[in-house]
């Protein structure tokens, strides 16, 4: 009873014994009164036949000429010409009915008589010869509910048994890709995503066995991007780390670093140690962005004045390279969001744009409000970003060209996306090589529930 098929197996054969004994009572009592009913209408039917041979044919002896119906009917005769003594005929070593004397002197006032449903089926008919009445009663011969009997156990045996063949056919059928299912989940625990079930079922268990390989599938992929997650977290850290250990050491041997050289080499070590702070940070913040507990703060605040402390924040970057930056707002842009995950985007895209627009160089921020939307448009005039790589950008660790961009780590678009994502807006990138980049999100003047849904 451990595996599924045996319960199958064995749940199907009792249903099936019980829905043919059920069916069996259930029909016998539902037509038991109409099939009493036939049978004492149809030995009534030979009764009369018998009575009315008789008469024609007047034979010498009466008992002679009664044995011999009952071997032509097969049923059974009781004479009675009182209610104590019975003439019986053709019963042999078969019991006889035990019938009522009310019964015998009923048919003997010239009545018929029919037995009652608690009784075995029989009839009386009243039988004069030799100037006497008699009852006649006939019954149902014994050998002919026997065989009735057998036949009908012999039906329900064979329905039995060509249903338990069917069935441990159909069980074997069932649980096979149930078996397979099985076997390909072991597989998926062990690591071995390559699942492929080839079922071409429509059934519910063709449905699991699709989604059972869409899942598969995206395992495998999840996986896949774990190792790549992996990898490149790996690459992004041993990086600054060689720089690190490789200048402290230079830094300890006083005969390989002069000591003018010193300080650039702790600057070094100060910049790959930011960097590595930096990684940290921005894996902390998606670890934290991609969990369902990380908080979601909503407040209705003034968007504009958020760029604007945004755009004062990153001064510094933005005077050294001589830059010139313009806000086009309306008046009072207010929005309902978690302020502080807005103020990443802002920083995270306008740090790009600082970083990638040469000397002298121009970046607008033009904020626009509908009654459904706000939408917020950083355009830069940098180096811009290839088709190739636009479908890309958002992706974790991805740097469009890694050469011009040594400081970055490839994660700031993916905190990006993910904020954006979260506040149910979108985001859209247009470039062009050598003329500059436009970064435009779009955010719903709806304020979002509690848990960022």
């Amino acid at each position: 009873m451990k595996t599924l098929y045996v319960r199958i197996v064995v749940a199907f054969l009792v249903v099936i014994v019980f829905c043919l004994l059920a069916s069996f009572f259930a029909v016998l009592a539902f037509f038991q009164k109409e099939i009493d009913t036939i049978g004492q209408s149809d030995l009534i039917a030979v009764g009369e036949e018998i009575i009315h041979l008789y008469e024609q044919t007047r034979p010498e002896s009466t008992d002679a000429f009664l044995t011999s119906m009952v071997k032509l009917s097969a049923y059974p005769i009781q004479m009675f010409t009182d209610a104590k003594e019975a003439t019986l005929y053709g019963f042999n070593d078969n019991p006889a009915v035990e019938i009522a004397p009310e019964a015998i002197q009923q048919v003997l006032r010239g009545e018929y008589y029919r037995s009652t449903p608690r009784e075995e089926t029989y009839i009386g008919i009243p039988f004069s010869y030799d100037g006497k009445r008699h009852a006649m009663f006939l019954q149902f011969s014994p050998e002919n509910e026997m065989i009735i009997n057998r036949f009908v156990l012999v039906v329900l045996l064979l329905t039995l048994l060509l249903g338990s063949l069917c069935i441990l056919i159909v069980a074997r059928y069932l649980v096979k890709p149930l078996k397979s299912l099985t076997q390909a989940t072991k597989r998926l625990a062990k690591g071995d995503f390559d699942v492929d079930l080839k079922m071409s079922r429509t059934d519910e268990i063709g449905g699991l066995a699709k989604s059972f390989h869409e899942m598969a599938s995206e395992l495998k992929q999840m996986e896949q991007m774990r190792q790549d997650f992996v990898s490149n977290v790996s690459h992004e850290i041993q990086t600054p780390l060689t720089s690190i250990s490789g200048f402290a050491k230079a830094l300890k041997d006083d005969n390989l670093v002069a000591e003018g050289d010193r300080s650039y080499y702790l600057d070094i070590i100060i910049a790959e140690s930011e960097r590595l702070s930096k990684l940290s940070d921005n894996l902390l913040k998606l670890a934290s962005l991609d969990s369902e507990l990380h908080p979601f703060e909503a407040a209705t605040f003034n968007l504009d004045e958020q760029i604007r402390q945004v755009v004062v924040t990153c001064e510094p970057q933005w005077s050294a390279k001589n830059l010139r930056i313009e806000l086009d707002s309306p008046v009072a842009v207010k929005i309902t969001a978690d302020a502080d995950q807005l103020k990443q985007i802002w920083l995270n895209l306008l740090g790009n744009s600082i970083k990638f627009t040469p000397g002298g160089g121009q970046i607008l921020i033009r904020v626009s409000q509908t009654r459904n939307e706000i939408t917020v448009a950083i355009t830069d005039t940098g180096i811009g970003i290839s088709p190739e790589e636009l479908n890309n950008i958002f992706e974790r660790f991805y740097q469009a060209d890694r050469s011009r961009n040594s400081s970055g780590n490839g994660l700031g678009l993916a905190i990006v996306k993910k904020v954006v994502s979260l506040h149910h807006g979108s985001i859209e990138v247009k470039s062009t090589i050598g003329k500059g980049t436009t970064m435009i999100v779009t955010l719903s003047n709806a304020p979002p529930s509690s848990d960022g849904s």
